[in-house]
């Protein structure tokens, strides 16, 4: 697939079929994350596959929405806050900046073999943090979700006007194409 076509056909699934995805495919799909830049190279991000029903069901119970509840595995995103990057002038971390880049590396890949994702950020973290056992320092960031989508016809992207985003030499000046 171009990575054009990859870009307008990647979009949010909200219905899996009850299958689990090989280890090969999660891998390749964890693979992508691995490879993701990151700030000074710091790689400050942990995956965590989570594919057994019982962590599952723990796990779903930080999200409450009906379709989450039928997600076959998902892969929990962490940073670490302690290998992450800091900008000298103002300390900002660029720990989540990291983390989505690797995570939209995974959810492309997982597109281009044919899987589902849905990026999920609006979870209970004190409930991820304790089915997941993760050290003060390790922050989850984003779930997962990743399958076979029951349906994979791709809707038509709603985004702003080039000329609302793309700005020439400074804020608020349209780049003419």
């Amino acid at each position: 697939m171009h990575f054009n076509q990859l870009l307008r056909e990647r979009y949010s699934i909200r219905e899996y079929k009850p299958l689990k995805v090989s280890k090969a495919l999660v891998i390749e799909v964890l693979e992508a994350g691995r490879m993701a830049p990151s700030a000074a190279n710091r790689q400050p991000w942990n995956f965590i596959l989570v594919s057994d029903e019982k962590n599952l069901s723990q796990l779903k119970e930080a999200y409450d929405r009906e379709w989450f509840k039928n997600v076959p595995q998902m892969i929990v995103v962490c940073g670490n806050h302690e290998e992450s990057w800091k900008r000298s002038m103002d300390q900002k971390d660029h720990c989540d900046v990291d983390a989505a880049i690797a995570i939209d590396h995974m959810t492309l890949r997982a597109t281009e073999l044919g899987l589902g994702t849905c990026w999920v950020c609006h979870f209970n973290p004190d409930i991820v943090r304790k089915v997941l056992q993760l050290p003060e320092h390790i922050e989850p960031i984003a779930l997962l979700p990743l399958g076979y989508p029951v349906e994979n016809n791709a809707p038509a992207k709603k985004r702003k006007a080039f000329s609302e985003v793309a700005f020439e030499e400074v804020f608020g000046t349209p780049l003419k194409k």
